[in-house]
């Protein structure tokens, strides 16, 4: 019978849930760490956390008990989620359940700042009058930049709508389209959107990417009297820089519900003009606890009584036939997703998959999965877990559609992919060669035979002679070795017409090489790709 530990408190609603679950006992351990944390780790096959609790590694070291965690909340830099991969522990989070309860807080200390009410308060508790030193700002009319368009960040911008405020926001994939239905400006470059705001408000989880993001060069060129809200995570914005900004006077205020270190009780803003702070309220209301809490426990529920994962971050156990029987796809198609985000496609706005021949017969919303999971890495330049790609990029307004048919073609299985950037077009077909060689065996209206994997170079040219021998010369003139090469042309194509030529290169091009190859006569496109090592999985495959 699984054994579930609830680490951090949850609301009675999530209790009286796992009381009525069939098979499944619970204990409440709070507020453990150290050995005890890790001594009561090892005898629960699943637990419940929030922020509270910090799940180390030295925590998790050794034990071969616990299944999965569960975190009542979106953030989960309190759970080590490396090393709970390396135990083999799939980590599920609940991003919804605080979703407004985040967003409305988020308002409230927006419209604190605007109209100075921590301050006008205190006056009065000191026995003061002082309108005239409290006047505000009103928000119709003014401009909010939003960081991170994901569930919080959408919603915050509805609601500066509604406040009449112009919405400006800067957010890795979300497609111009989506921002337009939203009503929101997109900017690619943070630094380009702040001479515009007069509020900054950031919605991302805390990475090597975000940590410190609003620094010293964003104070510089942001607007003067700018006011900036984090109800994300501490450490997003760069401290000393906040407090250099409050007392130079440009920045108008700013506000905070996180911290880098929590509990937070002595911090050098407190007590600044110009400044409001909460202790981390954002999730703090009784509807945003019972939901996290009733979601994080039917997240285990499902785990331990039908095996499902759901709002897995990391590493999730797939079973052991299911894995086996489509590693050689799931590898094609992650390695194909991996090609596509590195084709100078720009902004992913629509892909599509198709299924023909016998893998139709697949489970394809795995493959779809895996290829989703290659394509985010490549653009993200990190990688990105197997079943949270595909719901990352539907946030984002990015749709995966599917096309199955059981009508095998040239090949016996054949996924094709289909995307549309906001910089061009590309369709791609991959197959499998025996059980575990990928090989890309089409390139738009082309069709060759090229390997997917290592440093590969792309390059769109006419069918000419002496074209070839160009390319080679430019490479080998910078030390860059020519592994293989397989050029196709079109099912119609003819000497003079244009072909495709794919180069497994030894190391990576030197951009002169690039450079002289893309100056090149009947040139017309060029794109370096660099693939993993044919035996290089991702963790959630290997």
């Amino acid at each position: 019978m699984p054994k579930i530990v609830l680490l951090d408190p949850i609301s009675e609603e999530g209790k009286n849930l796992l009381r009525n679950a069939a098979g499944i006992e619970f204990e409440d351990r709070i507020g453990l760490k150290g050995d005890d944390l890790k001594k009561c780790l090892a005898e629960f096959d699943g637990a419940i956390a929030r922020s509270g609790v910090k799940i180390t590694a030295e925590s998790l070291e050794g034990n071969t008990r616990l299944k999965a965690i569960a975190r009542a909340g979106v953030g989960v830099d309190n759970i080590d989620t490396e090393a709970a991969t390396k135990q083999g522990i799939v980590v599920m989070n609940t991003p919804g359940g605080n979703t407004i309860s985040t967003a409305e807080q988020t308002f409230a200390l927006i419209l604190a700042l605007s109209r100075n009410i921590a301050a006008a308060y205190q006056s009065l508790i000191e026995g003061r009058w002082d309108r005239k030193n409290f006047t505000g700002h009103q928000l119709a009319g003014k401009t909010i930049g939003i960081v991170g368009l994901g569930r919080i960040g959408q919603t915050v911008a509805c609601y500066a709508k509604a406040f009449g405020m112009k919405v400006l926001a800067v957010s890795p994939f979300f497609t111009e389209q989506h921002a337009e239905e939203l009503g929101v400006t997109l900017y690619e470059k943070l630094h380009d959107m702040l001479p515009l705001v007069d509020f900054l408000t950031v919605h991302t989880p805390l990475n090597d990417e975000t940590r410190n993001l609003f620094g010293p060069a964003e104070l510089e060129c942001i607007k003067k009297g700018a006011k900036l809200i984090n109800c994300a995570r501490g450490g997003i914005y760069h401290l000393q820089t906040l407090e250099e900004g409050l007392k130079s006077g440009k920045l108008g205020g700013v506000a905070l519900d996180v911290y880098e270190e929590e509990p937070c009780t002595r911090h050098p803003l407190f007590g600044l003009p110009n400044v409001v702070c909460t202790p981390h309220l954002g999730a703090s209301t009784e509807e945003a606890q019972a939901n996290v809490a009733l979601e994080a426990v039917e997240l285990l529920i499902d785990y331990f009584t039908n095996g499902t994962i759901r709002q897995a971050v990391n590493f999730g156990t797939l079973d052991a036939k299911t894995l086996e029987s489509h590693r050689g796809f799931l590898n094609a198609a992650h390695r194909l997703g991996l090609l596509s985000g590195q084709l100078g496609l720009g902004k992913i706005k629509t892909y599509k998959l198709r299924y023909k021949g016998d893998i139709s017969k697949k489970n394809t919303d795995l493959l779809s999965s895996a290829f989703a999971a290659g394509l985010t890495t490549a653009m993200m330049n990190r990688e990105v877990h197997i079943i949270s790609a595909v719901p990352y990029l539907k946030d984002r307004g990015v749709v995966l559609t599917e096309e199955k048919t059981t009508e095998a073609g040239e090949f016996s299985s054949l996924i094709s992919a289909e995307l549309e950037g906001e910089q061009g077009s590309v369709y791609l077909s991959a197959t499998l060669f025996g059980n575990s060689m990928p090989r890309l065996v089409m390139i738009n209206d082309f069709q060759m035979e090229g390997y997917l994997d290592g440093n590969l170079l792309f390059i769109d040219h006419q069918d000419k002679p002496g074209v070839i021998g160009a390319m080679g010369f430019a490479l080998g003139k910078y030390d860059t070795n020519i592994n293989s090469m397989s050029v196709g042309r079109t099912k119609e194509g003819k000497p003079g017409g244009y072909s495709i030529a794919v180069l497994s290169l030894d190391g990576e091009p030197h951009t002169e090489s690039l450079r002289e190859i893309g100056t090149l006569p009947f040139i017309r496109k060029v794109d370096f790709v660099k693939l993993p090592s044919q035996d290089q999985l991702p963790k959630w495959l290997g």
